[in-house]
């Protein structure tokens, strides 16, 4: 995408009020400018929540000149859609899996490879928006969509739920599971031993009730905040996938602001993805508890759980996929400290 491209597109945007709710005025602009930011999540969620500190800090480190108004729950969208408003210029800001980015630009999807992290600090670093590794895919986000990533925070660690016990992929066999409509997350569920279908968040509590899938996977605090365990009855720590939500923003709304917001961005990114990062954390112990408290069974080693097979089973799924396309990735990502 070309530059006069993007320049043209922000002077579509502008004339039909697509990105903004009040007049976009360029540089130097005085008056307040409100820019929309959609995701998919529960306002009570740490991933919604984390919006809502975003805009706040935006708000206190611009005087009140940026109003960022937040639409949860997929007001505004669902996971492709929310990338595709953010390239398009629908809106200005959303979050959303690696997984889905990659729609846009191929080889963000590679920050999702399960099993691929040390640890969190590991993942934080791996994501950080000003290392080498973020920098250099970003540069390709921009070009091929005029979308940036301006931060990363941890999203927690991806675990499985199901409506029987499982201890091995063996015991998946024929079970259809929820998987997120995007190739490393249906070839992760594969991994994990079962039929993956793709089923966009925002189904996904009906299609439990109905059947429709018989489980899913995802981190222990969106499991919980969105009730998941009146439709689940186990919960499998399988641990397959680490991952950070990307806080996309559109570039040419980027572009168009003064250096002063800018800056004012950048520092509101880095407070916000230590704090949703910081409350992950520490949310995990207790939505466990949480979560056993709500009647699931809670399947780990202790209880028979074969993590091993389940690592061994879904890294060569994986391999034979994406070994040949994100490679050198993987090896760059191995290298950071």
């Amino acid at each position: 995408m070309t530059n006069s491209i993007r320049i043209s597109r922000r002077g579509l945007l502008i004339a039909g009020g697509a990105v903004l709710a009040t007049p976009y005025l360029g540089k130097g602009a005085a008056a307040a400018t409100t820019l929309r930011y959609g995701h998919m999540h529960t306002p009570n969620s740490i991933a919604g929540a984390q919006a809502e500190w975003f805009a706040e800090a935006v708000a206190e480190k611009t005087g009140g000149e940026i109003n960022i108004q937040i639409f949860p729950n997929s007001q505004l969208g669902k996971l492709q859609e929310l990338a595709e408003a953010v390239s398009t210029g629908s809106i200005a800001f959303s979050h959303n899996t690696a997984g889905a980015i990659g729609s846009l630009y191929a080889p963000f999807a590679a920050f999702d490879t399960p099993y691929l992290y040390r640890d969190i600090d590991h993942l934080l670093a791996v994501t950080d928006a000003g290392g080498p590794v973020m920098q250099s895919l970003n540069d390709g986000l921009i070009a091929a969509s005029g979308t940036r990533v301006i931060y990363g925070f941890y999203f927690g660690t991806r675990h499985l739920t199901t409506n029987q016990a499982t201890l091995k992929p063996g015991d998946l066999a024929g079970q259809r599971i929820r998987a997120i409509p995007f190739p490393i997350y249906m070839a992760t569920v594969e991994g994990l031993g079962a039929v993956p279908v793709p089923v966009d968040w925002s189904e996904v509590p009906t299609a439990l009730a109905t059947g429709v899938v018989q489980g899913q996977e995802n981190p222990l605090n969106v499991i919980l905040t969105a009730n998941l365990a009146d439709v689940q009855s186990h919960l499998i720590l399988t641990g397959h996938t680490s991952a950070a939500q990307m806080v996309m923003m559109n570039d040419d709304v980027w572009q168009g602001l003064p250096e002063a917001h800018q800056q004012a961005i950048a520092e509101a990114s880095s407070e916000t993805r230590a704090r949703a990062s910081t409350e992950m954390q520490a949310s995990e112990a207790t939505d466990l508890e949480a979560l056993r408290e709500r009647g699931m069974t809670i399947v780990d080693e202790a209880a028979g759980l074969d993590l091993d097979a389940f690592r061994d089973s879904v890294k060569t799924r994986i391999a034979g996929e994406f070994d040949s396309q994100y490679g050198e990735f993987y090896a760059e990502v191995a290298a950071i400290s």
